[in-house]
């Protein structure tokens, strides 16, 4: 078990942050952690793969025996580490940066994993942004679009340029987030997206069940990613987690194991679902 631990202040001016200027760094797989071939032979397109809970998901993946695109935006270092981490496992990666809220790069990523695999068995929808604000007059309509266009509009946009190639058997998993069911006061796109997510979520299930295809989600809680010490100021860095019931933030480490749940014939009887991993916050949802 973790201990409880308090993170020591401090911010990056970095949109979207960098794992490799973080400390402490977050733990993105257990040393215990030991895969058992749950995903073996399969391939896996993540986005938001460099770092945080996709960097989590895709070394996880690739211990289970799952070759890996990995997506990302610009944060090239990051990526080289995550790439590393899978190749270790003795497993392939295709690396693609670019933004998944662009329609054609999104058919660019599916078409190079067809290519390259000829397969395309899981679908991990992880890319996100966050810009807090005070109030909702503090919000350029900017802001909100850019929130919407990287959250969900890009869900949207990914997931209809890989279904033609998804197969029964295959699955679908989004992240979404705690902010979806209690809300939060300085993140009202960031959470309205999240809110979207959900539903997306529960609909796209029942759209593409009789196909044996399944849907489901991932609902994090405060986890330590680069996203957090880019996007609040250090003082709020400083005591991230600490209102949960266990006290601290969560691990990437700690979510990515959902995922591989999810993605697995483990779960061959869940679909709609969403799995929360929030340090023991109960959110009936």
């Amino acid at each position: 078990m973790i201990e409880k631990q308090n993170m020591p202040a401090q911010h990056q001016d970095i949109p979207h942050g960098s794992e490799a200027h973080m400390h402490p760094k977050p733990i993105y797989i257990d040393e215990r952690y030991r895969g058992s071939g749950k995903l073996e032979g399969k391939v896996a397109i993540i986005s938001g793969a460099d770092s945080g809970i996709g960097r989590a998901v895709a070394v996880h993946f690739a211990e289970e025996g799952c070759d890996i695109v990995l997506l990302y935006l610009d944060r090239d270092e990051d990526a080289r580490l995550t790439q590393a981490e899978i190749e270790k496992r003795g497993r392939q990666v295709l690396p693609l940066a670019g933004d998944v809220a662009d329609a054609a790069f999104c058919q660019k990523v599916v078409r190079e994993t067809i290519g390259k695999w000829g397969r395309l068995d899981i679908l991990v929808n992880n890319a996100g942004e966050q810009q807090p604000q005070e109030g909702l007059e503090d919000i350029p309509q900017e802001q909100w679009e850019q929130t919407f266009r990287t959250n969900i509009f890009a869900m949207f946009q990914l997931t209809k340029a890989a279904l033609p190639h998804l197969e029964e058997g295959a699955a679908i998993i989004n992240t979404t987030s705690i902010t979806a069911y209690k809300g939060n006061a300085m993140l009202l796109d960031y959470s309205s997206t999240k809110g979207a997510i959900t539903t997306f979520t529960r609909s796209l299930a029942l759209n593409l069940v009789k196909r044996g295809i399944r849907v489901n989600a991932v609902a994090p809680g405060p986890i330590w990613t680069p996203l957090i010490v880019s996007t609040f100021p250090a003082d709020k860095v400083a005591g991230f987690g600490s209102d949960t019931p266990m006290q601290r933030p969560g691990q990437p480490s700690e979510v990515a194991p959902a995922f591989v749940y999810l993605a697995s014939n483990d779960s061959s009887y869940v679909s709609g679902q969403v799995l929360h991993v929030n340090g023991g916050t109960v959110v009936n949802g």
